[in-house]
C-alpha cells in the first residue's frame, strides 16, 4: 500500500517547485525528472524533448520565470495540453496515463498571481522539433 502513495508524492513534489525554469545543468545540479528531459526539478536543456508530454513540460518551464513562480496562465495551458495528451489515442497508454496524473496535479502547482506570461509564443519550426508547432496548438491533437 505505501508503495502505491510513493509516486504520486513524488509526482507532487517535483511538480511544485518554483525552480522548474531552471536548467539543472546550469545550476550544477542533477535533474530530478520523472520523464523526459523536462518533467519535473529542473530540466535537460538544451536537449530535446523526447514526446508531446516532455514538450508540454518544456513549454511550462519556458513560460516559467528564471527562479520566479509560473504565472495562473501558463499552469492553465500546462492542465490543457497535459489533457489533450491523456486522450490522444495515438500516444501510448503509460504515457496517456502520465499525462492525465500531471493534467489532474496541475492545479497543485504554485504560481505567482501577478506573475508576467513569458515564453508564449514558439516558432513552427523552433526548439521543439515536432512538438513544437505553435503556441496555442500542439501537434498532438487536430482541430
Amino acid at each position: 500500500m505505501t508503495l502505491r502513495i510513493l509516486p504520486p508524492l513524488i509526482l507532487a513534489a517535483c511538480l511544485a517547485s518554483p525552480a522548474l525554469a531552471q536548467s539543472a545543468i546550469d545550476r550544477g545540479q542533477p535533474a530530478a525528472l520523472i520523464h523526459g528531459n523536462y518533467c519535473g526539478l529542473g530540466n535537460n536543456a538544451p536537449r530535446p524533448p523526447i514526446d508531446a508530454l516532455d514538450a508540454a513540460c518544456a513549454r511550462h518551464d519556458a513560460c516559467t520565470p528564471a527562479g520566479g513562480l509560473p504565472s495562473p496562465a501558463c499552469n492553465l495551458r500546462f492542465k490543457r495540453e497535459t489533457a489533450f495528451i491523456s486522450r490522444d489515442p495515438r500516444q501510448p497508454d503509460d504515457l496517456r496515463a502520465l499525462a492525465g496524473f500531471m493534467s489532474a496535479s496541475a492545479a497543485l502547482l504554485p504560481f505567482d498571481p501577478v506573475a508576467p506570461v513569458v515564453g508564449t509564443s514558439m516558432p513552427a519550426a523552433g526548439p521543439y522539433g515536432p512538438y513544437s508547432p505553435g503556441p496555442y496548438r500542439p501537434a498532438y491533437y487536430a482541430y
